[in-house]
Formats: structure tokens, C-alpha cells, sequence
């Protein structure tokens, strides 16, 4: 999933964005209301994590504004205002969450697979396949009930697959979900994981297939 992180303080930023990013979600931070606007012009994103007390608009006043253009996206406000007043006003005016400074990683992490889920019309962490399970609150995948040492960017890629299964994805659909503002790699780069993917895939009763023009999806194998 893509995650933005409206967000000035650099620590807390970081703070946030490494568990996610250790979770598999491509991250993008900025620092601004500004920063923000510029990012959603030309993102969508699966969820938004909004500091209130930003240097140049008052968090509400994005939050009011981005749903009155119908941004669905949950957004999990994070700040140092504890007063219930300031909780209010927030989820009033369309926050999902509320998160009150110093906080824990593993929470913010968990708060926001919790976001992710209600979004997607979700239960649980854990994606089903044939004998493929992907959980990602572990951040653990397993067939047959045998771990499979994933690397990061397969991970991720493995996730994008299962939560739009049944759906082609377009090598721009799954760049956009596995890339950040600041990774290099190039839409030639999804093939490589795709034909990775696929071989660790073996024997799960899991296939990726390629539509040739059109993208990628996967699929249960016949018996």
C-alpha cells in the first residue's frame, strides 16, 4: 500500500514512516500543507498520516478541505494535542484515527493495517491462496505452513497482487503501490520481481499471470 506522512518534525516523521516501510507500504513524508497538496496531485494514496500542527495551515483545515473534495483515503491524525476538544474537531472534521505524540511504533504500525483493512472491507491481516498465506501483520508469508523468506520488494509486490485479487493490475497500478517519491527503480524492474515471485511461488497452488498489454494478476491453479 502507499502511505503519505504529512509531517515537519524529521524524527517523527522517521519515527513513523520506518515501521511502515518495514511492514512492505511505499512511503512518501512531507513537511507542509504545501508538501501535501503537491504529493496528492499527483498520487493516490491508501491512507494518510496528518501531523495538526504543521508550520504553514492548521491540520483541520487540510482535513476539512480534503473531504469536502471527496478524498476517501483514511487519514490517521497524529499530533501532540491531547485535549479531547482537539480530538473532536479532528474526527469531526474526517479524521479515522486520532494518535497523541510520543507514541509507539509497533501502535502507529497496527493503527494503521487497522485503517487499511476497514478501507478494504477487511477482517484480518492475513491474505489467502490455494495453500499461500500472507499475514501482514507478521510480515510473514507461508505454504503449506512452511515459511517463504520473502525480500522486501517481493513482499510488497506478493501483497499488491493478493488485495486486488481478481483484478488485472497495470505495470503503473502496481508501481504505484510499490514504489516511493524517492525509489529509483523503473516499471522494467517489475517484470524481474514478477518472474522472482513466481518461482517462490512454486507449489502453493498460486500462479501469476501476465496478460500480455495489459498487466498482471494472480490466480488459483485448477486441481
Amino acid at each position: 500500500m502507499r502511505i503519505l506522512i504529512v509531517e515537519d518534525a524529521r524524527t517523527i516523521a522517521e519515527a513513523a514512516a520506518a515501521p511502515l516501510a518495514r511492514s512492505g507500504h511505499a512511503v512518501d513524508v512531507v513537511g507542509t500543507g504545501d508538501g501535501a497538496e503537491d504529493a496528492l496531485a499527483v498520487q493516490a494514496y491508501d491512507l494518510v498520516i496528518l501531523d495538526l500542527g504543521l508550520p504553514d495551515v492548521d491540520g483541520t483545515t487540510l482535513l476539512a478541505r480534503w473531504r469536502s473534495r471527496g478524498m476517501a483515503a483514511p487519514i490517521l491524525v497524529l499530533t501532540a494535542r491531547s485535549a479531547v476538544d482537539d480530538r473532536v474537531a479532528a474526527l469531526d472534521q474526517g479524521a479515522d484515527d486520532y494518535l497523541i505524540k510520543p507514541f509507539e511504533s509497533d501502535e502507529l504500525a497496527a493503527r494503521c493495517r487497522a485503517l487499511l483493512r476497514r478501507a478494504r472491507g477487511e477482517a484480518h491481516d492475513a491474505l489467502r491462496i490455494g495453500t499461500l498465506v500472507l499475514d501482514r501483520g507478521r510480515r510473514t508469508v507461508t505454504i503449506d505452513g512452511a515459511p517463504v523468506d520473502l525480500p522486501n520488494r517481493e513482499f510488497r509486490l506478493l501483497d499488491v497482487l493478493l488485495t486486488a485479487q481478481g483484478r488485472v493490475l497495470s505495470k503503473e497500478e502496481i508501481a504505484d503501490k510499490l514504489y516511493g517519491f524517492d525509489d529509483t527503480a523503473g516499471l522494467n524492474a517489475i517484470e524481474v520481481y514478477v518472474g522472482r515471485l513466481r518461482k517462490r511461488l512454486d507449489g502453493s497452488g498460486a500462479t501469476i499471470r501476465t496478460l500480455r498489454g495489459l498487466g498482471y494478476t494472480i490466480v488459483e491453479q485448477a486441481p
